[in-house]
């Protein structure tokens, strides 16, 4: 789960949620990626894993809210990451690949020690995966995963900040800064968001569900958290 504190709630999204609208920022995105379908299927599905974990809002009675995806229990956490790779490299070996090397990524720099053997498995499967490509996808591999990970920071810039907000979010502190281009997000209203300079070929629109659970646990409302990405 994503979770944003609010006063007297919190509002949850789910991480497959946030990663569709990862996708909404890739698929508009001026400059296209290549491998195009691959890339964006990557994108769109990066955080499958957590479709199952996040099937029910799991509680956190130590710091009383909801487990979120920065403190999730490392076992089961792992278990879902290995299933979802599994998942993905029987739908697309690159997209797999590229998933692989972002969930890789994010384990050596904040995991445990526990977590590491993963790490490594998730090394050798990228390296068994990558035999199967031509030179040109392998080539494609790291500046797609940087892609990846700008437009997954700018759907937890969404998910994690009220509208007008602009707190960067965990893992993406420093902003957001892709081909040696630093962006920066702009509210225009409360429900109109643009990034100077603008990297989009039109404008679009976001559409993510989200859950309120109250801070003793009790689920509250179901919505729609929508937003006009501009040019």
């Amino acid at each position: 789960m994503i979770v944003r504190e609010k006063p007297g709630s919190f509002l949850l999204v789910k991480q497959h949620d946030h990663a569709l609208a990862s996708g909404e920022f890739a698929k508009h995105w001026a400059r296209e990626p290549w491998p195009l379908d691959s890339t964006l299927y990557a994108i769109a599905n990066h955080d499958v894993a957590w479709q199952g974990p996040d099937a029910s809002v799991r509680w956190n009675e130590e710091a009383g809210r909801p487990y979120s995806f920065m403190d999730y229990p490392s076992e089961p956490k792992i278990q879902a990451y290995k299933a979802g790779l599994d998942l993905l490299e029987t739908r697309d070996a690159y997209a797999a690949c590229l998933c692989s090397m972002h969930y890789e990524t994010l384990v050596r720099r904040f995991g445990n020690e526990a977590e590491l053997p993963f790490a490594e498995a998730e090394s050798r499967r990228q390296d068994r995966l990558r035999d199967t490509m031509s030179g040109e996808e392998v080539g494609s591999l790291e500046h797609n995963l940087r892609f990846l990970k700008l437009c997954d920071g700018l759907s937890l810039f969404v998910c994690l900040n009220e509208p007008g907000e602009e707190d960067y979010p965990p893992p993406y502190p420093q902003g957001f800064v892709f081909d040696g281009q630093e962006f920066e997000p702009v509210w225009e209203d409360r429900g109109i968001l643009r990034l100077r300079p603008n990297p989009f070929s039109e404008p679009f629109d976001l559409a993510i569900p989200y859950l309120l659970v109250g801070k003793d646990g009790r689920e509250m409302e179901s919505s729609i958290l929508s937003l006009r990405v501009t040019c």
